[in-house]
């Protein structure tokens, strides 16, 4: 506390540093989150040639008769816009079956029936009705980009996720419904499914299963690719590779930054202290006393920074989530926290590093002398 505005400001800095290393490796993580709640025994059929393109719905029946396949639903990605363009989420038009290969979206039997019933019924992720205020009964006008027209839906049911690592950012609608429609105004674009979603019998035969089902449709006019849903998942991640790793690198930069101003400040102040040093060393304390202090030292401000760093982590995201609505899963990891740990754990031993090596070899004599 010899100089107190230096070590509070030092204290600051780093908790500001490792506040925003959290922040950054938290965007990292929600970017992943749709991956890494995907489920092992699950698989996603597609066309071989691009997503954009669809497979007949006769290929349904073929792909269920696959050995290893328990389950198969459709899916086709819908892209409306619900009032205005900024108001844009995931519209997903599948069948009756889809939630039997969901178990981590609960949904009351009630409310499904409900839907069920309801041809334009549709449902609604508990993370989008909580960010718009949806509610059952609510007709939903949506704007279609990919199928002109305004589509109305009717909320039936508001489902929930297992747990708070599920994203339940969506809404669900019958396919039927979007087929049927189809087939009365553009006949050609009826009878296609984006995407089939199939459940495998068991997790260790997922690989296995996947190239039986890419074989039934070798050669065909519309081959397949089949992959595990984590796989799909993070082809869409991909494309974002460079993104990711610059706020990566960003985040560590941000810890470099501040690991020079902790070495600035030890400099500094074991430099004052020279002559103090050398009185130390004349009372019979050996180098390795100073050294201890100096870490010491160290550790104590960074052990300071980075617990209010750490402690305001929690808040921020929270706080992010709330006005930024971009991620539906933006919350601190324990990774994280870990890591951030670590940071201001590495932070606090390189920057004592260099001025305990000179305390340890300074001289009686020419320490007496620095008197400041």
């Amino acid at each position: 506390m010899r100089h107190g505005l230096r070590t509070t400001l030092t204290v600051t800095g780093l908790a500001v540093a490792v506040l925003a290393f959290g922040l950054l490796q938290t965007v990292v993580d929600a970017w992943y989150a749709g991956a890494a709640s995907a489920s092992g025994a699950r698989l996603v059929t597609r066309n071989a040639i691009s997503l954009t393109i669809f497979l007949p719905v006769s290929y349904e029946n073929r792909i269920r008769s696959v050995d290893g396949v328990s389950k198969v639903a459709r899916s086709n990605w819908f892209g409306g816009i619900y009032q205005e363009p900024k108001n844009f989420f995931p519209q997903f038009a599948v069948s009756d079956n889809y939630l039997d290969l969901y178990p981590e979206f609960v949904l009351s039997e009630g409310e499904r029936a409900g839907w069920r019933r309801d041809r334009k019924g549709c449902l609604i992720g508990r993370q989008l009705a909580d960010q718009y205020g949806f509610k059952v009964g609510d007709v939903l006008p949506i704007r279609g980009t990919i199928y002109p027209g305004t589509w109305e839906f009717v909320v039936r049911g508001i489902f929930d996720g297992s747990d708070a690592t599920k994203v339940t950012r969506l809404m669900l609608f019958h396919w039927d419904y979007l087929n049927e429609t189809l087939r009365r105004t553009a006949p050609r674009r009826a009878d296609y499914v984006g995407i089939y979603v199939v459940g495998a019998e068991s997790i260790d035969g997922v690989a296995s299963t996947a190239v039986r089902i890419d074989d039934v449709f070798h050669n065909s006019l519309a081959e397949t690719l089949t992959e595990s849903e984590q796989a799909f998942q993070l082809g869409f991640v991909a494309m974002s590779d460079q993104i990711i790793a610059a706020i990566r690198i960003v985040s560590y930069v941000v810890i470099l930054i501040i690991m020079a101003v902790m070495a600035n400040t030890m400099a500094m102040s074991a430099r004052e202290r020279t002559s103090e040093y050398a009185t130390l060393k004349v009372l019979g304390f050996g180098p390795g006393f100073l050294t201890v202090l100096i870490f010491g030292e160290s550790l104590l401000i960074c052990a300071m920074g980075g617990a209010i760093g750490v402690l305001l982590t929690a808040p921020a995201a929270a706080f992010f989530k709330q006005v930024a609505g971009i991620f539906p899963i933006f919350a601190v990891s324990p990774d994280t926290v870990t890591m951030q740990i670590a940071c201001a754990l590495v932070v606090a031993l390189a920057a004592a590093v260099l001025p305990a090596v000179r305390a340890a070899r300074v001289r009686i004599v020419e320490g007496l002398r620095a008197i400041a």
